[in-house]
């Protein structure tokens, strides 16, 4: 049976994530509250931020970043997208 989560995001019932991404209290917070569509959505956001900030994901500022933004996507109010960001046209 799969693992359901009430999505903070959405605010839904919908499908977890197999398993923690992280193994810490917050991989554990996102393991209980966010949802695989959630996920896959913050995943394209991170694309897009390491991108748009030209950010090396190996570097401590740009993990904490990283974190920070992911925190406030799943958690706070969305998250912040660069000012200079311009969508994509389909």
């Amino acid at each position: 049976m799969a693992h359901m989560v009430f999505d903070t995001r959405l605010k839904a019932e919908m499908e977890g994530l197999d398993e923690p991404p992280f193994d810490s209290d917050f991989g554990q917070k996102i393991f209980k509250n966010v949802s695989k569509k959630s996920w896959g959505e913050w995943v394209e956001r991170q694309k897009m931020l390491l991108n748009e900030y030209r950010l090396q994901p190996w570097t401590r500022e740009a993990q904490e970043f990283l974190v920070e933004q992911m925190n406030a996507f799943f958690f706070g109010e969305g998250g912040e997208l660069p000012k200079e960001y311009v969508a994509p046209s389909h």
